[in-house]
């Protein structure tokens, strides 16, 4: 899955820098938000196993341990180059830096405090806030639910509440919403993090050796291939419509939850088959290793460097080799000096939770923990 994150973030990277080459890489985000919802569900069901509950003031601290100290780094070089240097791509950005950093900015992307704006150089931000703003929420309905209901009730209602938010995007679309309120919308987004979600709730009811899930391995031995091919040629073909019309309204009710479900089916493959070609393929630690370490950084810096370079390198081809180096370069120093210490202190400090196995295998309510 780490080195899914790589694939994914350099697809953003070259949508921003190199969009005509790589139109679809917009797509990154989708995997991401599956993704998301996905290991962030596998946690809170490894410590409900372990525990029978979940540590919410925890669950919330280490959540803003691993990701507030990189935005607000990102922040504050961005403020203080802006201000000394105001004419260099970073200036100008002082009232962009509170929705990034509170969390927010998709919604000051389709004018929900005033007037609408684009961030240029935190506008990549809106996905971050779409993401904390969901998992508000997600902890405290997923207790609930397991409270009353089993595991695998749960995993169909999570699957039910993914479709309701889909028939919402619809009903928006035919209203003739804007297409920032489609593309920023926590709701309008929330049926991606809700598909990874109930892939995990499902993968942590089905019991190894069951006829469950000897069906699942075979469909995702044959499904596996053709979700990652189609991904792939996503990235180079597929091209977010702006125009409306038929394929607008199209590709803004189905498109996210399409891509989110060829999602699933990878990481469903990737977890069922954990010793397959496209795991192995993707455990590879030039692959690995920067999604684990980098890939968040990659994504807080790859803009604002871009910017940055933009009216200094005019040839483009250098440009985006320049700013690919100064990227990694960013996000390395990132991981290095802010992520990998105040991690590691709030783990000292939190009592971390437990950490989710890549494979939990307890189908009922019991509070045991079964590993592979």
């Amino acid at each position: 899955m780490d080195g899914l994150r790589t694939i994914a973030v350099a697809g953003v990277f070259f949508f921003h820098t190199a969009t005509e080459q790589m139109p679809g890489g917009f797509i990154g985000v989708d995997v991401f938000f599956t993704l998301s919802g996905f290991v962030i569900t596998l946690l809170i069901m490894k410590e409900w196993q372990a525990t029978g509950g979940l540590r919410l003031g925890v669950f919330y601290a280490k959540r803003l341990a691993r990701l507030w100290p990189a935005l607000l780094a990102l922040c504050a070089v961005i403020l203080t180059v802006g201000f000394v240097f105001p004419d260099s791509g970073w200036g100008g950005q002082a009232e962009f830096v509170l929705p990034a950093a509170g969390y927010v900015m998709n919604l000051a992307h389709f004018g929900m405090f005033g007037n609408s704006i684009t961030g240029e150089t935190l506008g990549p931000t809106w996905t971050l806030a779409v993401e904390e703003q969901f998992y508000l929420v997600w902890p405290l309905l997923l207790l609930v639910m397991l409270r009353f209901w089993r595991v695998r009730t749960v995993a169909w209602a999570t699957a039910g509440l993914a479709a309701a938010f889909l028939l919402e995007r619809f009903v928006l679309v035919m209203a003739g919403a804007p297409l920032g309120r489609l593309y920023n919308g926590p709701d309008t987004r929330a049926d991606e993090l809700l598909i990874g979600c109930a892939l995990a709730l499902l993968l942590t009811c089905i019991r190894p050796g069951s006829r469950a899930h000897g069906s699942l391995q075979a469909v995702s031995r044959r499904a596996a291939l053709p979700a990652a091919l189609i991904l792939l040629a996503a990235l180079f073909l597929l091209e977010e419509p702006h125009t409306p019309g038929l394929w607008f309204s199209a590709f803004w009710t189905l498109g996210p939850t399409v891509l989110s479900l060829l999602t699933a089916v990878l990481l469903g493959a990737l977890v069922l088959q954990p010793a397959g070609s496209m795991s192995r393929f993707l455990s590879h630690p030039w692959l690995a290793g920067p999604g684990r370490d980098l890939s968040y950084g990659m994504y807080l810096w790859h803009i604002p460097v871009y910017l940055l370079l933009m009216p200094l390198v005019q040839d483009l081809p250098l440009r985006i080799t320049l700013s690919a180096a100064l990227t990694v370069l960013f996000a390395w120093a990132s991981f290095r000096l802010v992520e990998r210490p105040l991690r590691r202190w709030a783990n000292e400090k939190l009592e971390p939770a437990v950490v989710p196995s890549p494979y939990p295998l307890r189908t009922e309510r019991a509070p045991a923990v079964v590993s592979r």
